[in-house]
């Protein structure tokens, strides 16, 4: 714990010059710095709070132990004793939390992101499960006070999702959905199925953070643009102006197109965001692939075939594979109740990397 301390104390003196730069009229007439400062003194609030407490409290521990060997007032003694109890249990919950805290930070976690849901296999089944993960993913993200922007759509004949984009903004959304990473299985019986029997299909869920245009650095040269004539499904409604916009990341190979927005300039904003979030998507998978060759991921490489979880709708339940967690409400996790699977994982990750942090 000495040597967590010493590095608050690092935290604590910044927190302090923060503060104090935020009353600074020349700080707060730079509109953009000011910003900046106030980020970084509400992500250093939490540690500062919490280390100032559990200084409080292991002075009042010393306090106590004073009056406990000192012995000279039995009442005094015994009421020491019993608040020496409850301080030394707050101090111990204060130690776990300020290691969680000084946990290394993921940088992404404070970001929006853009999130992809497609089919895959299973058919019909697995697009209408693709729809169905998306209207759970819309329930949480309202429970979460999230604001989710839908960017492209394909939807199929029976009403499901081919693929489906959109963005969502608020509060460290990164940070919560970065598990949801990988294929989702689902086992149930398809409306179709006369038989009655189940099926498995799958659909992959992909989790990109959003990145601000100071973080990316990508050539113009670097990237293909071309223009064409948007079309409904199967050709129908064709547009008389080329306002569909397809954008090609040469050094990767990656390709958007985007045609559902009224002009060419939205649909070349929209296909602009989503092709950054998937180069550095790319980029940092293979910097994953790296230091999952050294050490696995707690919860898993975020490959997106990898299963992670299954939904059984004849048994009503939902298990995640990477923890072993199984929870018969299948019903009120489809209506948006994700709270305890991310938690869960939220959990876990930071038990695997303190212990990580413990044997380094």
């Amino acid at each position: 714990m000495d040597k967590i301390i010493e590095q608050i104390m690092v935290f604590v003196s910044r927190y302090e010059e923060l503060q104090e730069m935020m009353s600074d009229p020349e700080v707060i007439n730079d509109t953009k710095r000011y910003m900046e400062i106030t980020k970084e003194e509400a992500s250093l609030r939490e540690i500062v709070a919490k280390f100032k407490r559990y200084q409080e409290v292991t002075e009042a521990i010393a306090d106590n132990e004073e009056l406990i060997k000192d012995d000279s007032d039995a009442e005094i003694t015994e009421l020491a004793k019993a608040e020496l109890s409850e301080l030394s249990d707050e101090k111990k919950e204060l130690e776990e939390k300020l290691t969680i805290l000084m946990l290394p930070k993921d940088p992404n976690d404070d970001k929006n992101i853009i999130m992809e849901i497609r089919g895959a296999a299973g058919g019909d089944e697995a697009s209408l499960f693709a729809k169905n993960l998306f209207h759970m993913y819309q329930k949480y993200a309202e429970s979460q006070k999230w604001t989710i922007e839908l960017i492209d759509e394909v939807e199929t004949e029976v009403g499901g999702y081919k693929q489906v984009a959109f963005m969502i903004n608020g509060e460290n959304v990164f940070s919560k959905l970065k598990y949801e990473n990988g294929a989702h299985r689902v086992q149930r019986v398809p409306s179709t199925e006369s038989q009655g029997r189940v099926h498995t299909s799958t659909s992959t869920v992909a989790v990109m953070p959003e990145y601000d245009e100071v973080e990316i650095d990508i050539e113009a040269k670097d990237i293909r643009t071309d223009v064409y004539r948007a079309s409904g499904a199967g050709g129908q409604h064709i547009n008389k102006t080329s306002s569909a916009v397809r954008l090609t990341h040469l050094p990767t190979g990656i390709v958007v197109a985007m045609q559902d927005q009224r002009s060419q300039q939205q649909n070349r904003e929209k296909a602009m965001k989503i092709l950054k979030a998937r180069i550095y998507d790319y980029y940092e998978s293979q910097n994953q692939e790296a230091y999952d060759a050294e050490r696995k991921s707690a919860v898993g490489t975020g490959d997106r075939s990898e299963r992670i979880r299954t939904y059984n709708f004849p048994q009503n339940r939902v298990t995640d594979h990477r923890i072993g967690l199984s929870l018969n409400k299948l019903d009120r996790i489809m209506n948006g109740d994700l709270g305890e699977i991310i938690d869960a994982l939220i959990v876990y990750d930071q038990t695997e990397k303190l212990e990580q942090l413990q044997n380094d």
